[in-house]
């Protein structure tokens, strides 16, 4: 997005003492448009921890929304748009199949963590971090009703991931959902394979080190039709959705890509 890129976004910098912090703020005027100087690197690496547990929080918060409204048969992304509206008050996260990246899963951990050392409690840190790790179970479980109500168990089905990374139209596979979903997948017996155009093949990965290597699979009409169902991972641009819906017989939805009623999508 160009509107917040290195050219765009402002820089804080908070170094050890007064010297180094005038030295890195120099740096930084020859490349960004505007430093933020504050008093310590503790309060400049305090600060981009709030932005990542702020969007951590938020994701978790519409995560959990997403479950209660699925329960109560509201459609989430219905209730986002009406909700997008009003011009005050109001910021729009969107729910998913869990969270990735390098920072927001990671590091609001690192706050909690320093906070325990310190004698405090980081309830809504941790919370969140726990509602957004067990996305991916609450959509394998999605996954598996569907499957059972057209008399097929997830053992030995065929399902295809369309998307491995961690956000839309990047190549960053980094702390995926993605990976937990196969690895579920996988201890639960389905045959899981993915399509992914910006990652031609899964890295190795310290986390998910049960998961082999796995190659995208070309996105044909034939490999679709072959699935007993495909999960929407990742909202790639570049992903034909229209065909996607033609040839699956069963397409589970968690970026709300479809927003139509069809006995073949199911919203997770």
């Amino acid at each position: 997005n160009p509107r917040f890129g290195l050219a765009s976004t402002p820089k804080v910098v908070g170094g050890t003492d007064p010297v180094s912090s005038s030295i890195a703020a120099a740096l930084y005027r020859t490349i960004v448009p505007e430093v933020v100087l504050v008093s310590s690197a503790a309060v400049a690496e305090a600060g981009k921890l709030t932005e990542n547990i702020f969007r951590a929080v938020n994701i978790a918060l519409v995560n959990e929304l997403k479950i209660i409204f699925d329960g109560l048969d509201i459609d989430v992304w219905e209730v986002l748009d009406a909700a997008e509206t009003k011009p005050f008050g109001f910021m729009r996260f969107d729910p998913g199949p869990g969270w990735g990246g390098h920072c927001i899963p990671i590091d609001p951990f690192y706050l909690a963590w320093k906070a325990q050392q310190a004698g405090v409690d980081a309830r809504f840190v941790e919370l969140a971090g726990e509602i957004n790790t067990l996305m991916p179970r609450w959509v394998v479980r999605k996954l598996e009703i569907a499957l059972e109500e057209r008399g097929k168990g997830l053992a030995g089905s065929r399902i295809l991931l369309l998307g491995v990374a961690y956000k839309k139209d990047v190549g960053d596979p980094r702390e995926s959902p993605a990976f937990e979903l196969l690895s579920i997948l996988r201890q639960k017996g389905a045959k899981a394979s993915y399509h992914d155009p910006h990652i031609p093949e899964t890295p190795s990965m310290r986390t998910w080190s049960d998961l082999p290597p796995l190659r995208s699979q070309p996105l044909k009409r034939e490999l679709l039709a072959a699935q007993d169902a495909v999960v929407i991972v990742t909202d790639h641009s570049a992903v034909d959705y229209e065909m996607v819906l033609e040839e699956s017989a069963l397409v589970v939805d968690t970026r709300g890509i479809y927003r139509q009623l069809s006995d073949r999508i199911v919203k997770a």
